[in-house]
């Protein structure tokens, strides 16, 4: 069993049998942080509560206090399992009221165990908030959701023995075996700021991604990649490594892996996390620099944010501002391993070429930016390495040149380089075409299925989502319909012709901080009249990071994000509006523009390219379900005729998507 799980856990019996200050030592031995008087006096008092609370359950069940979540990097009070039911208990110490916060705080946490903890799969789960001086309150049976979480419960401290007898003579069910609950698998799968705060704090891979049979192993690849850069280290050798993977499935986890094993800017290992990705960078970064301030304050240590800002910046940086350095500096970057994520997206030479002639002032500039990016590591004289996260289908904007740009550059001007490449480079959307071909003559090139991640991890509800999109969008009806089947019971996706019905639809399935949000095409420009206006400028850190009560927050459903601000971020519920920017027609899909006052359509194959998969983007964003608005349009507004919308939604419709309607 892993002993870590819990920090102290016990038979009730022995529970019972044990003297406080022995709990409390045993809690204080095992603590992360040195442990203050408050944190004592806190655990005193909740092992004084329960000891005579649960006294009548003695030879009934099991206590854990402490007990672990990784992927949310918390740790529940307490958990009790007692007889048919798991009680998860969040004590708000000398408290009178109970606080919206921490309401869903111990919400979160029954939802973590029952969709990660194997052993809390089939059972009932009751979150408990105790707020030991809140006066006492009339307590009433309520049914749990059918996953069988309860809503949670709210109770003064002489509320919590009435509570244990009330729910344990209401539910029927098998008695649970404590031990060989807390010794359960935990297969978490992380949003993926989630997971960079667990990486950061130090947690491995291991720790917060899911082992199930079938999944893509994560620990895998991560250690294929270590070993690559140990050998590279070893022998003096450059080297790429091009991980593949559909959406969600874990690439820009493992990158960071890689990245926060070697934080250490004096290790010869050092790495960084290079995105081009403006929103993700700014969001992790917040992301992190919090995190790491509340961990010091936790530890009774004292860290300004500006502090912990600067520390982080130093391995998750914008790709562009990496550029920037090498052109300033022409000796080798202080890292001998870079990771860029989102590689597809880089520049070709057209693009990087016009951009550092207008921008920059290098009219001699002949580069594209992966070239430039290879002869940048390049200058390193003894070895580097260079790690490319490859998306298929997840080029969104002008001049991102898929992976043939690397290839090309690989091939033509570092063929000194050895390439370690997934098989499935060959597979058309990763747009690698003749440039992989002309790469086999390479002697220098190693294949491996390691180095692709084939199941979305990003829903741990139905990993096929990813497959459902992309059917959608090659309008592979057949193909689109089976798998629908298989996702609806445990992942649910409804259309509707009426904003107001999916923002309440999303709402109501939200529970606990489950993050919900509001996602449109940058192109959808005719969405203005149910306030929807892309034109507005949406702060993702805001969106992503903040809490219900701010109005700049993802939860109002007020702004919506774009592609270009929700690209390699999750929500767990999307509300997807669809405008006509993108809309059915006859067997095909039509791609459309708006400018000045009327739709033009895109002819250009790259831009049409880029509107299919701004959609493919939008699509895959939702780990729990989502909703798809498809606009009425107006009969008296040329610009949102009905029938730019009608075929749409018809087509949603037959390939089975229930309607709110």
């Amino acid at each position: 069993m892993n002993v870590n799980r819990a920090h102290y856990q016990d038979t009730i019996t022995e529970f019972l049998q044990t003297s406080p200050d022995a709990i409390c030592g045993v809690l204080a031995s095992r603590s992360d942080f040195a442990v203050e008087r408050p944190q004592m006096q806190a655990w005193r008092e909740q092992v004084d509560l329960l000891q005579p609370v649960l006294a009548p359950y003695a030879g009934r069940g099991h206590v854990f206090f402490e007990f672990v979540l990784p992927r949310i990097g918390r740790r529940v009070d307490v958990v009790l399992v007692i007889q048919q039911l798991v009680f998860v208990l969040e004590f708000k110490v000398g408290e009178t009221e109970f606080q919206r916060h921490a309401i869903d705080q111990v919400w979160d946490y029954a939802l973590d165990l029952k969709n990660f903890h194997e052993p809390s799969h089939g059972v009932p789960i009751v979150p408990v908030l105790v707020a030991t001086r809140a006066p006492t309150s009339d307590l009433r049976y309520e049914s749990p959701a059918g996953d069988e979480v309860y809503s949670p419960l709210r109770v003064g401290s002489q509320q919590l023995a009435p509570l244990l007898d009330l729910y344990l003579a209401g539910v029927a069910g098998v008695p649970i075996e404590g031990a060989a609950w807390g010794a359960g698998r935990y297969s978490p799968t992380p949003t993926i700021i989630e997971a960079a705060r667990a990486l950061y704090s130090g947690h491995s891979v291991a720790d917060i991604s899911r082992s199930d049979a079938g999944v893509s192993n994560l620990t895998r690849t991560s250690n294929y990649l270590s070993a690559v850069i140990a050998d590279a280290q070893q022998h003096g050798r450059k080297v790429v490594c091009l991980l593949t993977g559909v959406p969600g499935a874990g690439k820009t986890l493992v990158g960071l892996d890689i990245a926060t094993q070697h934080m250490d800017a004096t290790s010869a290992l050092h790495s960084v996390f290079l995105s081009g990705n403006g929103p993700l960078v700014a969001i992790l970064r917040e992301a992190l620099a919090r995190d790491h301030v509340q961990r010091e304050r936790q530890a009774g240590r004292s860290l300004t944010k500006s502090v912990a800002r600067r520390q982080v910046e130093t391995f998750i940086q914008n790709v562009h501002h990496f550029r920037d350095d090498c052109l300033v500096n022409p000796g080798a970057p202080p890292e001998h391993v870079a990771i860029f994520d989102e590689a597809q997206r880089a520049w070709n030479r057209e693009q990087t070429v016009a951009f550092m002639t207008r921008k920059k002032g290098q009219p001699d500039f002949d580069a594209s930016e992966p070239e430039y990016l290879l002869s940048c590591m390049d200058r390193h004289t003894d070895w580097a390495v260079v790690l490319c996260l490859v998306g298929g289908g997840q080029e969104i904007n002008t001049g991102e040149a898929g992976i043939s740009e690397w290839i090309d550059a690989l091939r033509t001007r570092y063929p000194h380089w050895s390439v370690h490449i997934s098989p499935r480079l060959q597979e058309s959307e990763y747009a690698s075409g003749a440039a992989l071909e002309a790469l086999q003559s390479h002697d220098l090139v190693h294949l491996d299925e390691a180095l692709h991640l084939s199941v979305s991890m990003r829903s741990f509800r139905a990993e096929r989502v990813s497959d459902w999109v992309k059917f959608v969008l090659d309008l592979e009806v057949q193909k689109a319909q089976d798998t629908l089947r298989d996702l609806l019971p445990r992942y649910p996706i409804v259309v509707t012709r009426n904003l107001a019905s999916a923002k309440a639809w999303v709402k109501a399935n939200a529970r606990g901080s489950e993050r919900f949000g509001l996602v449109v095409s940058s192109q959808a420009q005719r969405l203005k009249p149910h306030a929807i206006d892309v034109r507005v400028p949406v702060d993702p850190v805001h969106w992503f990071l903040s809490p219900k009560d701010d109005v700049r927050s993802s939860y109002y459903l007020e702004d919506a994000a774009t592609e270009f601000h929700v690209q390699g971020l999750e929500l767990d519920w999307a509300c997807v509006v669809w405008d006509a920017d993108f809309r059915k027609v006859d067997q095909a899909w039509d791609h459309w523009s708006f400018v000045g006052s009327r739709w033009q359509r895109v002819r250009k194959a790259e831009r049409q390219t880029y509107l299919k998969n701004a959609y493919r983007v939008l699509l895959t964003r939702a780990r729990q379900g989502m909703a798809l608005v498809i606009p009425g349009g107006s009969e008296e507004d040329p610009t949102r005729d009905p029938s730019f919308y009608d075929a749409t939604y018809s087509y949603l419709q037959s390939i089975g998507v229930p309607t709110l309607d």
